[in-house]
């Protein structure tokens, strides 16, 4: 699942590993979030360390479990566009935030991790994930611009994917592993628990 909303998301700011907290929307997003799972018997909790992910999962993580943090799966480094407004950006910046906009498969500049690399190291948890944890229902809490590669690479998907896979705050999805056929999703960016949903900005 995405972290629920955070305080980056609402100033409509790059995030990046910025360690921005969680909104109030966010909170009550995970609370929601918890409660619509409540029936399910999660055996393990996986998240990312950012604090937007691991207040998340703390909320909705059962009290029995003990959450274990990965930084495989924290958020993309977007070196100096981390914690700047996307307004700011778009003016600073207007070439890359072009391709951001059309082809961030492509993006890459000075102090900024790739979408590739973002992608070889979730899916590289993943494997880990399928070689000692083949039972159960499993946690991860993690970012848009860590799930939205790792998924692509689970569908089989080539670029450009990013803007093809939409991923809402305090959303959920869930797949299944069998050795015989794979990576199977049986759903995709839930969000019906959320009341006053507001779509996030794109950009």
């Amino acid at each position: 699942m995405r972290h629920g909303e955070s305080i980056g998301n609402k100033e409509n700011r790059f995030r990046g590993r910025y360690d921005f907290s969680l909104s109030e929307t966010g909170v009550q997003q995970a609370q929601a979030l918890k409660k619509e799972l409540r029936v399910v018997k999660f055996t393990i909790v996986f998240s990312s360390p950012l604090k937007r992910a691991l207040d998340t999962a703390r909320i909705i993580s059962p009290s029995n479990l003990k959450i274990q943090i990965k930084e495989e799966i924290t958020n993309i480094s977007l070196g100096s566009w981390e914690n700047q407004l996307k307004s700011e950006i778009s003016k600073k910046y207007p070439y890359l935030w072009k391709t951001w906009l059309k082809e961030p498969e492509d993006l890459e500049f000075e102090g900024m991790e790739t979408l590739k690399m973002v992608q070889n190291r979730a899916y590289q948890f993943v494997e880990k994930l399928i070689d000692y944890h083949t039972n159960g229902d499993i946690l991860v809490v993690s970012h848009r611009a860590v799930l939205k590669p790792l998924f692509a690479r689970m569908l089989g998907i080539a670029k450009n994917y990013f803007w093809k896979i939409e991923l809402d705050p305090a959303s959920y999805s869930v797949v299944e592993f069998k050795g015989d056929r794979g990576f199977t999703f049986t759903c995709i960016n839930q969000n019906k628990h959320l009341q006053d949903y507001n779509r996030e900005d794109l950009g």
